[in-house]
């Protein structure tokens, strides 16, 4: 009954106009904070594992195992882009309730700054972040529900923005099984202050998966769809397909442009390897008659110790184009005996 109640009163705001891509603003919140959540493709729903960052994604991954973990991760990002991540956990026992906390900031670097007619007037430093706070509790035995609110925050010289979102996410998880399954609605929100006089949307996004170990062999696999809200996701422009020959995409590609697949490879307890791949990534940053190359896919390896986890990854965008990420997992009432 609490988790009927907790949808009907979250669902009536994914009524908010939200539209795809390009036509949103603070698109940096759909990065992947986690390196995990990067070498599985960049989109996942229903991967639990014991490991705190891929809570700032999907806040019903919550668990009270997580307690008084702590991450830290770091993104050289293409162009030089820079990107910083803290995520920890906290389960408040009198409350029965898991909590969350993210951080999540993008440096862009120094930029020179000119007026109209070209001339250099300075340099100034745009920034992006998001603070976000989330909180789960378990319904019955296999289900999971959570929430979480975020503030955004967006600044490009004289033109800055704020928003405030919600994402909620409700797991199923069968352990004897090894099977989970979540449906996570992410990005629910308006903007509270806008660049320029004008209102855009956030990047609203509908996303449901399962995830499957093997019994009798060391193989996991995952399949998440995302914007299943919208059928057609295909970015299209006519005058660019006419001029390099590229034909429109046909229905089979604009259902396949919604799924992205991860394989979860298991080298005993103390070391894992992911690969991934996202067929909407490699259609969107395939260079027509040049071949896509890797675009699309990425990988990404965990290695766990006693007291810390290291996380790295890496993922395609175009021939000899990707980007690197790495992160840390600290539990800290192992450490320092919280």
């Amino acid at each position: 009954m609490k988790l009927l109640v907790f949808l009907y009163c979250i669902l009536p705001f994914t009524g908010f106009p939200q539209t795809l891509g390009g036509r949103t603003t603070y698109n940096f919140i759909k990065l992947p904070a986690s390196p995990i959540l990067t070498a599985a493709g960049g989109v996942n729903t229903a991967y639990r594992t014991n490991e705190v960052s891929l809570t700032a994604n999907n806040p019903a991954l919550l668990f009270r195992e997580l307690s008084t973990q702590i991450n830290a991760s770091f993104n050289a990002f293409l162009g030089a882009i820079k990107t910083y991540s803290l995520t920890g956990a906290y389960h408040a026992e009198n409350a029965a309730t898991t909590f969350g906390g993210h951080i999540y900031f993008v440096d862009y670097g120094t930029i020179p700054a000119s007026d109209a007619a070209g001339n250099s007037i300075g340099n100034f430093r745009p920034r992006d972040y998001v603070v976000q706070v989330s909180g789960a509790k378990k319904y019955l035995q296999k289900w999971t529900y959570g929430g979480t609110i975020k503030f955004i925050s967006s600044s490009y010289q004289q033109y800055a923005s704020t928003a405030i979102a919600v994402d909620f996410g409700v797991l199923f998880l069968d352990s004897a099984k090894q099977f989970s399954a979540s449906f996570l609605a992410k990005n629910i929100g308006v903007q509270l202050k806008t660049y320029a006089g004008e209102k855009e949307d956030l990047p609203f996004d509908l996303q449901v998966g399962i995830t499957k170990r093997l019994a009798r062999a060391p193989f996991g696999f995952s399949l998440t769809a995302h914007h299943v809200h919208r059928f057609n996701i295909s970015y299209s422009d006519p005058a660019f397909n006419s001029d390099n020959g590229v034909s429109s995409a046909s229905s089979f590609t604009k259902i396949f442009n919604h799924f992205v697949l991860a394989t979860h490879i298991y080298f005993g307890q103390n070391l894992e390897a992911t690969v991934g791949y996202n067929q909407l990534r490699r259609e969107e940053l395939s260079i027509p008659n040049n071949g896509g190359g890797l675009s699309g896919f990425s990988a990404g390896l965990r290695i766990k110790f006693s007291k810390l986890q290291i996380m790295y990854a890496r993922s395609a965008y175009q021939k000899g184009i990707g980007y690197n990420q790495i992160g840390i997992t600290a539990q800290l009432n192992k450490l320092v005996g919280l």
